[in-house]
């Protein structure tokens, strides 16, 4: 139904996208008002919602249930310097090198200050401090101007801590909007590997597919296995996927970038060989995203060692 609508009404799908994000950026403002001490409280409501289950803070023992610890209690203020698409870019080249990251061509505050005359004729631009917030240019002659700087008006003025529940390590992260150089390979799809990091060992890898048509997420073990589970908003691929041939350099690069972390999710792409870091993240789904089939919810907690203090802290602080 949208795709009709983009391809005989353009303009009106423009304003269908717009209110859309205004009601995100509503409801983002809306919680942002929330005060602290009814974070808990939120986040009880929400879970009991998604799952049907009261969330015990005092015996959480799921990997989503922790993820809603994480969400609020985890202040470590690394993560948000590394959530931040471009200020995580220093630290990953200390870490592994540049030769991992995607070559940045420009960063800007604002999207009135791009001068897209000095843009190469492909790209990709994307604000620092959301989720799906970018715009793959394959030619930038044919970019709807109008529209993409609403689209990253309405980014920028969003504050994604709030936007899907509580994902309080995004409040701080100073919004930018960057272009880094397209990508392509030669099997016609990006290759996207997510690992699942646990106590800084890779133990999963999610291999997201279809991202703009059919989206799978199919997961495989550090032994290239194929795992009967994914997360409720994905398939699983219905066909064989390759292990990459230098799968033990990109285990190596994951246990690296995840040194410190009771968890978290280390991207990576590998064109044709070639492996480029893509983002680090705590706080998948928002914890609210349900793991299928549902016993698996369990097995993955249990690999997160979410030793708490009474500050508040895992022991990886």
């Amino acid at each position: 139904m949208l795709d009709v609508l983009k391809k005989r009404f353009p303009g009106l799908y423009d304003y269908y996208q717009h209110m859309k994000r205004m009601k995100v950026l509503a409801n983002a403002k809306r919680l942002e008002s929330l005060p602290e001490e009814k974070y808990n409280n939120l986040i009880e409501k929400e879970y009991l919602k998604v799952f049907g289950n009261i969330l015990d803070w005092n015996n959480l023992r799921t990997y989503t249930e922790k993820m809603q610890w994480e969400k609020i209690y985890n202040k470590n203020p690394i993560k948000t310097t590394l959530t931040d698409k471009y200020a995580v870019r220093e630290w990953v080249e200390g870490k592994i090198g540049k030769d991992y990251l995607i070559p940045l061509i420009g960063v800007w505050d604002s999207f009135d200050n791009i001068d897209f005359d000095l843009l190469p004729k492909q790209f990709v631009l994307k604000t620092n401090h959301g989720t799906g917030t970018n715009l793959i240019v394959k030619d930038k002659n044919k970019i709807n101007m109008r529209r993409a700087k609403r689209m990253f008006d309405d980014w920028m003025k969003t504050d994604y801590a709030f936007t899907n529940s509580l994902q309080l390590h995004y409040r701080d992260i100073k919004r930018k909007i960057i272009a880094e150089k397209y990508l392509e390979t030669n099997l016609g799809e990006l290759q996207d590997y997510k690992f699942l990091c646990f106590d800084g060992k890779p133990c999963f890898c999610w291999v997201d597919l279809g991202r703009y048509s059919k989206h799978t997420r199919t997961v495989f073990d550090m032994n290239w296995k194929l795992q009967p589970w994914t997360q409720a908003s994905y398939g699983i691929a219905n066909y064989d996927i390759p292990k990459p041939k230098n799968f033990d350099m990109m285990i190596d690069i994951a246990n690296i970038l995840s040194k410190g972390f009771s968890h978290v999710r280390v991207d990576l792409y590998n064109v044709d060989g070639k492996i480029y870091f893509g983002e680090m993240t705590f706080t998948n789904g928002s914890g609210l995203d349900p793991i299928i089939p549902k016993e698996y919810d369990k097995v993955l907690g249990d690999y997160w060692k979410l030793s708490k203090n009474k500050d508040g802290k895992t022991k990886n602080d």
